[in-house]
């Protein structure tokens, strides 16, 4: 089953130095039947003005990833971390026992970004920070996989979760494998998800199924997180 929420229908949120899209319940936007999708608690599609940022804030016990895509974002965390994570990059944060953190737009341009937030299945765990780069070119062989719990991807988190991301070709079709429940999101581009078609900013959850086929209409880069259900 699969089902589409398009970006109009997204939460909103604008404090003029971010453009916020919400998916998800999160901070004044509250919506009952859009708490969570399993350990998924929050996708903010945001855009971020030059110059502007996220003064240092608090986490513990989430794991927070942040994948960019355009512009970039410079991280700098209680613990000693520093990283700057440029369009088409990912960067992981353990919030276990507790950390403080900055996310700053140090660019000339908006940075838009999506932030996700996934529950752990360990809890006050060391805290922790990392970051990778990843190819930008699209892949015949399918969504490269960017973040995991087991070890098998280039950043590590504390859920048996699954990101895959990448670029996709005009008239490109890939089989995506699905181990629990997939959530995917269109950075950019127009897709189908087996014939139901899925637009730039939409999301759309993957249910009850082992598979879904993603075929590209146009130049598409997508995202999808595969997350147990609880």
């Amino acid at each position: 089953m699969i089902n589409v929420y398009p970006y109009s229908s997204l939460g909103h949120a604008d404090h003029g130095w971010l453009d916020a899209r919400h998916h998800f319940s999160f901070a004044s936007y509250h919506n009952n039947q859009r708490m969570n999708f399993g350990v998924l608690r929050v996708i903010n599609d945001d855009v971020i003005q030059a110059g502007r940022g996220f003064a240092t804030h608090p986490h513990d016990n989430m794991e927070i990833i942040t994948y960019v895509r355009s512009g970039a974002i410079t991280h700098k965390d209680s613990k000693g971390n520093e990283g700057r994570t440029k369009a088409g990059d990912v960067q992981v944060m353990s919030a276990g026992s507790g950390i403080s953190h900055s996310e700053q737009n140090l660019e000339s341009e908006d940075t838009t970004l999506y932030q996700i937030w996934i529950e752990p299945n360990q809890m006050n765990v060391a805290p922790r920070w990392d970051s990778h780069e990843f190819p930008k070119k699209s892949d015949k062989q399918g969504l490269a996989l960017l973040v995991s719990g087991d070890g098998n991807a280039p950043l590590m988190i504390h859920q048996d979760a699954y990101v895959y991301a990448g670029s996709l070709d005009k008239g490109q079709s890939i089989e995506q494998p699905i181990k629990h429940q997939a959530y995917v999101l269109v950075s950019n581009g127009e897709i189908t998800l087996d014939d139901i078609v899925v637009k730039k900013g939409d999301g759309a959850e993957v249910i009850d199924q082992s598979m879904v086929v993603i075929s590209a209409h146009s130049a598409a880069e997508v995202l999808v997180l595969d997350v147990p259900a609880a």
